[in-house]
């Protein structure tokens, strides 16, 4: 889950084609901070692990609490119009959404769970209570699968490979090809399989996250998603996670920390 969260300090200050599209730039900036991602990453991160073993309603209640208590803790993120009012909302429903915000939130259900199917399961679940469109469920899905899969010990060739056959991304574009068009944009279908792109062309953690970051648009949720498939890949340097902790308040850092200990308890030995 930190290297979501890293994804999306890094590509900050990117965001909205800010950057020159390179992978020469400083990892860190003082304007590297988190942002929304952040936020939902953690507050459904809590929403799973606080509902564990529970029922697919009871896991919903969970993350909508979650999801709606950390939003009202930091309102000021970076939320788009639609999910600032869900977040606001006395009995908040699905709006249809297939935006890259069910992607960018999911790392956790890559991590939590014994089995890919309910890995899958689970990915869904956490989309559904705001982004129910088939694109945005199959965005955090692909997604959770991808992290699944990393840390369970599949080779990049096949997670690309399950990644087209299941969810039928095209992930025939190279970074080069897809750099110099690459513009802002919020939907799934448009940011996932670049995330992805960049996940398996990277060749350690912090190249993925320079390369996500490079491909410009909306970079900070790219490369969360980026990131997070990393992470699991990879393990994220010693020196990078400490920067990314510094940059987080100390609530956040309570979810997280309690994140790890459920990891080091409970998961067998991952990459």
């Amino acid at each position: 889950m930190i290297g979501a969260i890293l994804g999306d300090m890094i590509g900050c200050p990117y965001e909205f084609d800010r950057g020159n599209k390179t992978k020469d730039f400083p990892l860190f900036i003082r304007y590297s901070k988190f942002t929304d991602d952040s936020v939902m990453t953690i507050a459904v991160a809590e929403g799973l692990m606080d509902a564990m073993g529970k029922s697919d309603e009871e896991i919903r209640q969970a993350l909508v609490h979650s999801m709606q208590k950390w939003g009202a803790r930091y309102p000021h993120a970076g939320y788009g119009h639609m999910f600032s009012s869900w977040l606001r909302a006395e009995d908040p429903k699905p709006y249809g959404s297939f935006g890259n915000g069910s992607a960018m939130r999911v790392s956790s259900a890559g991590w939590l769970f014994d089995t890919l199917e309910e890995t899958r399961h689970m990915a869904r679940l956490t989309a559904e209570v705001t982004h129910n469109h088939p694109e945005g469920i199959k965005g955090a899905e692909a997604t959770a699968s991808a992290i699944y899969m990393a840390r369970t010990g599949s080779t990049k060739e096949a997670i690309r490979e399950y990644i087209i056959r299941e969810f039928h991304y095209d992930l025939s574009r190279t970074c080069d090809e897809i750099r110099p068009d690459y513009h802002h944009v919020e939907s799934c279908q448009k940011t996932v399989p670049e995330a992805v792109t960049a996940f398996l062309e990277g060749t350690d953690f912090e190249d993925v996250i320079r390369t996500a970051v490079s491909l410009g648009g909306d970079c900070d949720t790219l490369t969360c998603i980026a990131g997070g498939m990393a992470e699991a890949f990879y393990g994220v340097p010693e020196d990078i996670a400490a920067e990314g902790r510094k940059r987080l308040p100390d609530d956040m850092l309570a979810v997280l920390d309690r994140f790890c200990d459920m990891l080091q308890k409970n998961m067998p030995s991952s990459r």
